[in-house]
């Protein structure tokens, strides 16, 4: 049977389109993980090495996600099952190809947004595609005519309609990965006038974010000031995890367990934690930058998902962020055991120096946990409460030399990360 289905393979680049359609259609189901002849696709691929060039079927794969809308739906589908593989990760981290997706992605009425998503998601668990996306730059067309003020010209395909452009359009190279976070935030907006033309909520961009994130260079990307609008070199700077922030409580799984990871891994650098956990009214760098921009606030972000509709006493709610003070009776807790603990884990982060752990104290950090460890039958999660609890209840001994007081990482990630067996990684 595996090889009426390597017949087939040559029909992917037949010039007739009905023939592509078919073929591309005959081997969609044979691209998931536990399909029975999956290794049709990986001829020539095997212990690690890979041919100098492309294998023919990646290829094409690649050049029919530009194809007809039904030829490219399907390419995009094969892709997205292919490439949760480490051996097709190089044949698809090209930089031509990652523009591609990353430019297709963020064009609001790209039909198959969503899936070039999948497909960025995938590719970025290999720190290659990471660091290409990092270094990106897109060409862009500038002009507020266009839905969302730019076009993207590496998108252009049957399923990515080009939109009405100036008669001699000027393009201009522009990092990608802020473009990339606005389309995140654009996307999820439910004001119909926000985007109107979007056709993809675009959800699966947390979790690229979350597999940067645990790249030194993907966290100080989040975590060093850039203009509020990419386009606007002259607009505010905000730190860009600020953007991401709202979507701790968000309906969607993948888009608030990609933004909890990527928030705990920004906490791995203690460096940030005076921006993270200061106020959106103090003006803030991260050292051993200069570059101010407000304070993020996290601690909202964080508690948030972990409180419950419990009433406190006048002492107890005075010390909670005005936002978790009076919370409905509706009010839910996060429902997903991973994700909680993920949230307990970036607050053990925080914990790393006193002035951190004195901070979580002043904003009611304990009076939140002490409630959720009442209700929590996970025990992962009441074992990482329990450890939260003894950082913020234990005696401060006396100030050592050098110890970081002021939150600007003066000292390294001490013993709260590592004391235990089971510490904490970036995920």
């Amino acid at each position: 049977m595996a090889e009426q289905y390597q017949e087939v393979l040559p029909f992917l680049h037949d010039k007739n389109p009905q023939a592509r359609a078919l073929a591309l259609q005959t081997l969609l189901d044979q691209t998931p993980q536990n399909a029975p002849h999956r290794t049709i696709f990986f001829d020539g691929v095997s212990g690690g090495l890979h041919p100098a060039k492309d294998p023919e079927v990646f290829r094409d794969l690649k050049l029919l996600c530009r194809d007809q809308p039904e030829i490219a739906h399907s390419a995009f589908k094969a892709l997205v099952n292919l490439s949760d593989s480490a051996l097709v990760t190089p044949f698809l981290s090209d930089s031509s190809f990652l523009a591609f997706l990353v430019s297709y992605a963020i064009h609001p009425p790209s039909l198959c947004a969503e899936l070039a998503s999948m497909i960025l998601s995938n590719l970025t668990a290999h720190p290659a595609p990471c660091n290409t996306i990092l270094d990106m730059k897109i060409a862009v067309v500038v002009d507020p005519s266009i839905p969302g003020g730019f076009y993207p010209t590496s998108s252009r395909c049957a399923t990515s309609p080009t939109p009405s452009l100036p008669a001699k359009p000027s393009t201009q190279d522009t990092p990608a990965f802020p473009l990339l976070l606005d389309a995140f935030v654009q996307a999820a907006s439910e004001d119909p006038n926000a985007s109107p033309e979007r056709k993809a909520k675009l959800h699966f961009l947390a979790s690229v974010f979350a597999n940067l994130s645990t790249t030194p260079r993907g966290r100080l990307f989040f975590l060093t000031p850039v203009p509020v609008r990419p386009l606007d070199t002259s607009s505010p700077l905000e730190y860009p995890l600020s953007k991401v922030l709202p979507f701790t409580e968000h309906s969607d799984l993948i888009r608030r367990g990609g933004v909890d990871s990527t928030i705990k891994n920004c906490c791995f650098h203690l460096q940030a934690h005076r921006a993270l956990l200061s106020s959106e009214s103090d003006s803030v760098a991260v050292t051993p930058s200069t570059i101010t921009a407000p304070g993020m606030n996290i601690l909202p972000a964080l508690l948030l998902p972990l409180a419950g509709p419990e009433e406190f006493d006048l002492d107890d709610m005075d010390k909670l962020p005005p936002s978790l003070q009076f919370l409905p009776d509706t009010k839910k807790r996060e429902v997903d055991p991973v994700l909680t603990h993920t949230l307990l884990e970036a607050l053990v982060l925080l914990c790393s120096t006193r002035w951190g752990r004195q901070q979580l104290r002043d904003n009611g950090v304990y009076q939140i946990i002490r409630e959720a460890h009442k209700v929590d039958k996970d025990e992962k999660v009441l074992e990482i409460i329990d450890r939260l609890v003894n950082l913020l209840q234990r005696d401060e001994g006396p100030i050592e030399p050098g110890e970081d007081l002021d939150g600007t990482g003066a000292s390294s990630i001490n013993e709260v990360v590592d004391d235990e067996d089971d510490t904490i990684v970036e995920v």
